[in-house]
């Protein structure tokens, strides 16, 4: 088990690695003063909000996000064996 062990803990630095630039690619919600400006403008021209890029990375935070949860219950379950 020490084999298996070894390579679901560089899984899951490289998936927590990921997870972090994902994140950090991502705009701000808020981006100071022009964004609480421009806020009705990305509502309104925001018809094609599904095929942006900030919707793009959030769906796949949400996927990574999943893959790091899932590998860290497994790599605890094989800790406490």
């Amino acid at each position: 088990m020490g084999v298996l062990t070894t390579v679901l803990t560089i899984a899951y630095v490289i998936i927590c690695l990921i997870l972090i630039f994902v994140v950090l690619m991502q705009s701000g919600k808020s981006e100071g003063l022009s964004g609480s400006i421009a806020g009705g403008a990305d509502t309104f021209f925001g018809k094609n909000k599904g095929r942006t890029i900030d919707a793009i990375l959030e769906k796949w935070t949400a996927v990574i996000a999943g893959l790091f949860i899932v590998l860290s219950l497994v790599l605890v379950y094989i800790a406490t064996k």
